[in-house]
């Protein structure tokens, strides 16, 4: 192979709150796989929970590669692949589904079984190695006139379109938005786009109201001040919103949005919660109220497909989204930006 015995500069995840800047060598790739020179790589709040608290699936065996949103130019292509070549210019996602097992089979292919096989990490390097599933099924050439850091939200945006998607909104809806980080700006775009007449933002940080504003949020909401739940409901007449998205990952927030969901109103948990949470609800009121409450994990490739139209159209506004640049060697202080909610997305630059 080309790369053999060359070496990059990568950030590498050893240990909960431990990410160095090291060297290491540069991916080996097999006949039906892709080498990505990275253009530029986009932390995201699951970098932020994986550096707080580990990640069950995308870093087992420390110490390991770190990242998973990025674009560039490819390097080198293995022996199989017909659809792509050196020189290109494209985005990839972190993961494919195997397209046989028995979620992919049933149209679930973002719980496919054999998904944790493919699972990518590395963005924040200079290459990346690309697996034959993603290279197969999510990975996109992009225009010269996409800029890199646009074209790595692709990911998360896909995971953003599924969750528009399953949310059901409806022409007219009042849409409530728990967490306004990078998630929640786009949910609030897409809310907006699919025909929500209200979308109310509740966020804690000052820079993310204000993002959430530019967004597109009618209403914004500062929860250490006031209640959500009574402002909500003071919104609708005291019924709750017709759609609640809750985009934190805590308990405490995934019961809360399942108060300011009104009767048979819908509620959607986008944020993970840590392993061996659990959450309370209200058996007498779930049931008469005939709620709708759905857990919404990942993406598929149509939705990737969705979510780079979406960038390219000019849909998505990335200066809500992107507020920071950083070379690599400051990755870890670029999460902890990101994590203080003084930033939204930073860009990495290898």
């Amino acid at each position: 192979m080309k790369t053999m015995g060359r070496r990059m500069k990568a950030a590498m995840f050893h240990d909960i709150g431990d990410v160095r800047y090291e060297e290491t060598d540069i991916p080996e790739i097999g006949r039906g796989e892709i080498l990505i020179r990275v253009g530029k790589a986009l932390t995201c709040g699951t970098d932020v929970k994986t550096f707080k608290r580990g990640h069950p699936l995308l870093l087992r065996n420390p110490p390991a590669l770190f990242g998973h949103e990025y674009a560039g130019t490819i390097e080198e292509v293995g022996g199989e692949v017909r659809q792509f070549e050196p020189g290109m210019r494209v985005v990839a996602t972190n993961s494919a589904p195997c397209g046989s097992c028995f979620f992919c089979k049933r149209n679930r292919p973002n719980l496919c079984q054999q998904l944790k096989t493919t699972f990518v990490n590395g963005a924040f390097a200079e290459y990346i190695r690309v697996p034959e599933a993603v290279v197969r099924w999510n990975t996109h050439q992009i225009p010269d006139s996409l800029a890199f850091e646009e074209a790595a939200l692709t990911e998360p945006l896909a995971c953003v379109v599924h969750g528009i998607e399953e949310a059901e909104i409806e022409l007219g809806d009042t849409v409530a938005i728990i967490g306004a980080g990078p998630i929640g700006q786009m949910l609030i775009m897409l809310a907006k786009k699919r025909g929500a007449s209200t979308v109310i933002s509740s966020d804690p940080a000052e820079l993310r109201r204000k993002m959430a504003k530019k967004a597109g949020a009618d209403i914004v909401i500062d929860p250490t001040e006031i209640s959500p739940i009574e402002k909500i409901k003071e919104e609708t007449s005291g019924h709750g919103a017709d759609v609640v998205i809750e985009a934190v990952g805590l308990p405490a927030t995934w019961e809360q949005a399942v108060q300011m969901t009104r009767d048979a109103g819908m509620t959607v948990l986008f944020g993970g919660a840590a392993s061996g949470t659990t959450f309370e609800l209200d058996t007498v009121r779930f049931h008469y109220g005939q709620l709708t409450i759905k857990g919404v994990f990942h993406l598929t490739p149509k939705h990737v497909e969705q979510a780079l139209n979406l960038i390219i159209s000019g849909d998505i506004k990335p200066e809500v989204l992107i507020t920071h640049e950083m070379p690599l060697h400051k990755i870890t202080e670029a999460i902890e930006l990101m994590a203080s909610g003084k930033s939204m997305k930073v860009a990495i630059t290898p």
